[in-house]
């Protein structure tokens, strides 16, 4: 084939991390050694154990999200293969683990107030000089972990990344956090880490066509490999320019929390996570929407429905900035997402913190203070941004959720008021040790780790902050609800479903007090004139 072929719009993209989905906690060193230990080892030898176990249990819509691996019993062979595997060449990664737990355990047990020094010498092995031993201000003792150092050592494993390719005919695919992906004839896994510029280049040839022998020749595809790695690629394409040429702002919405804003001089991208296309009975914005460049992305934070390296390595040659918010570094369970992010090859990485301002063409984007929806951890890594361009405000506020509205009235002497309002209402998120189970040393109580959620505002506490903010327009986004987003949210609401109802009422206010308002979903185009 020695014509110019482009890459078929339908090719799914899939970052594996020893074949689990990668996201951002698989790339840290440390989280990435808790969650093999924790989550991965632990979930596939109960599937080995109890194949039916697993399999009744998905029959349940409600477990989607649960520690259920999503394969027949026919995988158990699979699984345990996997299962040998990780435990013989991540050995390594084991004893981060362990070491960390015996060191939390020491620290609890003989760090009194006094001088940490000479528990140094109780370190664990693994851990000897990539921690600090640490006190607060109330002599509560703690592991400083040199995140940057460890990204240098043997714990942070490219070697174990690598990416599988197939074709997507619809949205149904399996939930990230508890199964992993095992080969099949209709994907190809290539073990290649995340940094490698051969997925700048299959990815240009979405909208720049090359000869498919160059292509196959980069990626080094064998005879058994041609016949499908041929079938990815297409010599014709319907690319239409996303590039806007308009007045005024134009915001369009992907799904989720992902808007693009944009002026005919600049365009900013949020929280991206895009779909594919194949499906015409549901409207969508796809890749072909985006514009040529990318000038800034900006990136919430670091939950696994937020940031989202299947649709980031896409867009990485259009990327020329990427706003992150700023980490405290150090703390295992908050770790830096831009030693994340350039450490897997992205570019001008910046960091932002609670209202810092960074100058853009045509006006500014803000860091503003995002509490709630982190099961009340000292996560610093999130920040909701307040984007001013061509004279109007729009404010992407993520899960934020109103716990203390006096933040808000502080923030509204300062954001007088807000054009456009795009706020999440997730309100019955998951406790605690859904999403960071893994991280943690001791078990937590089952009521505690109840009470301890992911949840974003509800009606109450959203409608304070449209308020509080003077917003002319309100939109409930970031609920999840688009189909090809439940792979990584496990969320399927009902019309009774809390969140619908709560943001249901949220609208209805908005509107009654001509407040144009609405809840997002598949696509919708705003322009603000």
């Amino acid at each position: 084939m020695s014509e110019k072929v482009y890459l078929k719009p339908n090719l799914l993209f899939e970052p594996l991390f020893n074949q689990w989905y990668a996201w951002s906690y698989l790339i840290s060193p440390g989280t990435a050694a808790m969650f093999v230990a924790n989550l991965h080892l632990k979930i596939m030898q109960s599937f080995v154990n109890a194949p039916q176990l697993h399999i009744s249990a998905l029959k349940n819509p409600a477990m989607l999200g649960g520690p259920f691996i999503n394969y027949d019993a026919t995988k158990v062979g699979a699984i345990k293969a996997l299962i040998d595997k990780t435990t013989k060449e991540q050995q390594h990664l084991l004893e981060f683990a362990e070491g960390v737990k015996q060191l939390d355990e020491t620290l609890t047990n003989e760090a009194n107030g006094y001088a940490l020094t000479p528990l140094y010498e109780k370190i664990p092995e693994p851990l000897k000089g990539y921690v600090e031993l640490v006190y607060d201000a109330n002599n509560h003792p703690s592991i400083r972990f040199i995140e940057g150092l460890l990204y240098k050592s043997r714990f942070y494993c490219p070697e174990f990344q690598s990416v599988a390719m197939s074709l997507l005919e619809n949205d149904n695919r399996r939930f990230i956090l508890s199964t992993p992906l095992l080969e099949d004839e209709n994907r190809l896994h290539f073990n290649i880490p995340f940094k490698d510029e051969r997925i700048n280049e299959l990815f240009k040839m979405k909208r720049t066509p090359q000869p498919y022998e160059y292509i196959k020749d980069l990626f080094e595809i064998t005879a058994d490999q041609d016949k499908l790695f041929s079938t990815f690629f297409t010599p014709s394409n319907g690319h239409k320019s996303g590039n806007y040429e308009g007045e005024g702002v134009r915001i369009r919405y992907f799904g989720h929390a992902c808007i693009l804003i944009e002026t005919k001089n600049v365009n900013i991208l949020s929280d991206p996570v895009i779909g594919y296309e194949f499906d015409p009975s549901l409207n969508r914005f796809t890749y072909d929407d985006l514009p040529d460049r990318l000038d800034y992305v900006v990136i919430t934070h670091a939950h696994q429905d937020h940031v989202i390296f299947e649709t980031l390595l896409q867009l990485r040659h259009r990327i020329r900035n990427i706003i992150v918010p700023r980490s405290s570094g150090g703390e295992l369970i908050d770790p830096s997402m831009k030693l994340a992010l350039t450490t897997i090859g992205f570019k001008n990485v910046i960091e932002i913190g609670e209202m810092e301002t960074i100058d853009i063409e045509d006006g500014s984007i803000t860091g503003i203070p995002f509490i709630g929806e982190h099961a009340d951890l000292n996560i610093k890594t999130k920040i909701a941004y307040l984007v001013e361009l061509a004279g109007k405000t729009i404010m992407c506020a993520a899960d934020s959720n109103n716990i203390e509205p006096k933040l808000y009235e502080h923030i509204s002497e300062f954001v007088k008021e807000v054009d456009a309002l795009f706020l999440g209402m997730e309100c019955d998120g998951a406790p605690l040790t859904w999403l960071y189970g893994p991280l943690l040393t001791k078990p937590l109580a089952r009521k505690m780790d109840q009470s301890r959620r992911f949840d974003g505002s509800d009606f109450a506490r959203g409608f304070k902050i449209v308020e509080q903010l003077n917003a002319k327009r309100a939109y409930v986004y970031a609920m999840g609800q688009e189909p090809w987003l439940t792979f990584l949210t496990s969320l399927q609401y009902t019309p009774e479903s809390r969140p619908i109802v709560e943001s249901d009422r949220l609208v209805a206010e908005c509107q009654q007090r001509n407040i144009d308002a609405k809840r997002l979903f598949g696509c919708e185009a705003i322009h603000l004139n």
